[in-house]
Parts: structure tokens; sequence; C-alpha cells
């Protein structure tokens, strides 16, 4: 047998084999493409598309850090004792803060469904009072986590809204200024649980009709008929004009509001806002706690005001200013200067200052700012990262 024989008989021999394995050969199926996550843009940015929905989901949220300095009726300061020889200290008030947030759209045959959600998750200390009023004994006031908060978890579908938010006596009026202690002079109850209408025309005019749980205490309602908040608010280039009205069903009692927002120009814009609200049955001699203040006239005496603005230095910094007052001779100033280090992170620097009317008096609904002294002073840094 010569080579070429050889070789021959070896081709043969491998093509053989190779159409005997081919037979037995096993088809690997093609993977199926992956599933991107789908960027959302309909309702703003941050959104995407949750996979296999037409749902369309943000999530975001802060991590905040106050450090607060001062006398405790700015709500700045607070009091401890003495580890070793149980004097009354002065000290920090520190919080820090993590917010969750999430959001949520999708188009159906009925109007946009929306949700919102805010949790809240804290650790610091407190004002250092047994009993948060003017005159409490001073505590070892120890830092420690604090209650997580549900702020907000409410369904939209249309104008409807359902759930946890805060009263439409404050959120539709609007919060009064840019600064952190803008409640030296409270303008209304916050946490509830609301079945409200909200109505846009889309010229400028909008209206709200909300019914309300308030909260605590004094401010739920104790039987079936709840709390009540109607408005109405012109809007255009210029400002816009507001008004509110609430029934606070416990005391058949009738509160309202109205503002003003001025835009000057791009750098300088204004407002002011006034509140009135009759006694109804508030100051009956039978009433227990309420001493005057109801969920919505949470002020002091009949009527209150505030004012203040902003003005923007530049892209990054900015200046805003709030004053109130009110009928009981309660007055606080606020004032402070945030500065956008980076986009997402602004420190802010404030100063507070509260004057207490009824100092000879205090409660602990009375005095609110949990005053020690008829003026006080203080003042917060804040760290903030948004995202």
């Amino acid at each position: 047998m010569n080579i070429k024989s050889l070789l021959l008989g070896s081709a043969a021999a491998l093509i053989a084999v190779s159409g005997a394995r081919a037979a037995d050969a096993v088809t690997v199926a093609e993977p199926e493409p992956a599933e991107y996550v789908k960027i959302c843009d309909v309702y703003g940015s941050g959104y995407f598309y949750i996979p296999g929905t037409e749902t369309c989901l943000r999530i975001g949220g802060y991590v905040r850090y106050d450090i607060g300095l001062g006398d405790i009726g700015s709500f700045d300061g607070a009091k401890a004792i003495d580890k070793v020889d149980g004097d009354e200290n002065s000290t920090w008030k520190k919080n820090a803060r993590f917010t969750l947030k999430t959001w949520t759209g999708q188009e159906t045959e009925l109007g946009t469904l929306k949700t919102y959600t805010e949790t809240r998750f804290n650790f610091g200390n407190g004002r250092g009072t047994t009993d948060g009023i003017y005159g409490g004994v001073a505590t070892t006031n120890p830092a420690g986590n604090k209650p997580v908060s549900l702020n907000f978890a409410w369904i939209q579908l249309g104008g409807l809204r359902v759930g946890k938010d805060e009263s439409a006596f404050d959120t539709f009026i609007g919060y009064a200024g840019n600064v952190i202690q803008d409640t030296i002079v409270p303008y209304g109850g916050f946490d509830t649980n609301v079945v409200q209408y909200y109505f846009d025309a889309g010229n400028g005019f909008s209206a709200v009709v909300s019914l309300e749980e308030g909260y605590g205490d004094v401010y739920t309602i104790d039987s079936y008929v709840p709390h009540v908040v109607g408005g109405v608010k012109w809007t255009q280039g210029w400002g816009a004009v507001t008004g509110v009205l609430a029934y606070d069903s416990n005391y058949e009692q009738v509160t309202g509001k109205v503002r003003l927002d001025v835009n000057v120009n791009d750098q300088i814009s204004l407002f002011g806002m006034f509140g009135y609200g009759n006694d109804g049955k508030l100051n009956d001699d039978n009433v227990i706690d309420a001493n005057g203040r109801g969920f919505y006239k949470i002020w002091g005496g009949n009527w209150a005001w505030w004012a203040g603005g902003t003005y923007k230095f530049n892209e990054k910094t900015s200046f805003n200013l709030q004053v109130s007052g009110d009928d009981d001779k309660n007055y606080g100033v606020a004032a402070n200067v945030a500065y956008d280090v980076v986009p997402g992170f602004t420190v802010t620097a404030e100063v507070d200052w509260n004057h207490y009317g009824n100092f000879d008096t205090p409660t602990i609904y009375g005095n609110w700012t949990n005053a020690d002294k008829k003026n006080s002073v203080g003042g917060i840094l804040r760290f903030q990262r948004s995202f």
C-alpha cells in the first residue's frame, strides 16, 4: 500500500464518521432578546416603564442633615441634662433624614391614573423637655431612631384623589415661603386622609373640593361628618390669586385664607397671605384641649398673616425671607441663603426669630413653639442631596 492510497482511505473514513455524528447533532435554540427598561417621557424626566406593563414609574427622594442651635422657641435649639452635675445645658438639635418617594402614571380611558408616596426615616435628638410645654423639665435628650412616617400615599384618577395627603387648605394655596421654619406662626393643619376633586379649566382657572379626616386627638373628626375644604385659583404669567375656605366639623368652625403671588422678574418673587377664622365652638367651656385652635385656624386669635419672597442672586444662590404674625401678638421672622453646590446638592443657612405674645400663659397648644422665653433666636444649617 502506497502513501497515496493511505491518504485517500483516511479521508474517506473521516467523511463517514462526520456524517454519522451530524445525524446525532442537537440544535441549540436561539436566546430570546432581552427586554430592557424603556424610558417614559410622558410625565417628565426620571420615569421608566415597568417591564411588561404600560405603567410609568419614577423613584426619588432626598438625604438631609440638619444642625440646629439657639433657643428652643425658634424650633432650632435643644436642651439636655449634664451627665456629671445634672445642670441644664443647651445643646445641638440634629436630625438626619432619608426620604423615599415614588410616582406612577398611566393613561386610561378615564384619564391619567397617578399615585404618589413619600416615606420618611429620621435619626436625631429632640427639643429636650419632658412634656413639650414651656417650663417642662429637660431630659438627657438622647439621639436615636424616630418613628417612620408615611407623609403621602394617594391615588388619583383624572381629578379625583383619595388617600393620605396634606390638607388642601395648605397644598392648594401654597406653603408659606421658601424658608425651613415656615410655621413659626402656623397656617393650618397638614396630615390627613382625603377624598378630593381637582378641576383645571386649562386657562389658568382651577378649583378643589376636599373632604378630610384630620389627625391626632384634637383634630381628627369625631363623627361621620368630615372636615371640608374648597378653593379657587387664578394663575397667569405674572403670578396667582388663590382663596381657600375650610369647615372644621369638630367645632363647627369656619376658616379662610387668601393669597397673592407676584413674579416681579426672573430674580424676584413675592407673596402675601392672610387668614381669618371665627371661634365656632372652639372656646366653649366644655371643649377639651383645643385652646381656641382647630385643624385649620391653628394660629392665635382670629386672624394671622404671612409675607415674604425670594431673590435669586444667580443660578446657584438665592435669598429667602418670611415674616408672620397673628391676633395674639405672636410674630416670627425666618431668613436663609440657599446655595446649590452642584446640581442636586444644596446647602442652606437660616436664622429664625420668634416672639411669643402670650408668654405668661403658655400651653401645649397655645405655645406651639415650645418657647422658654418671650423672644427666641436660633439657626439651622441644612445639607440636602435630592435625587
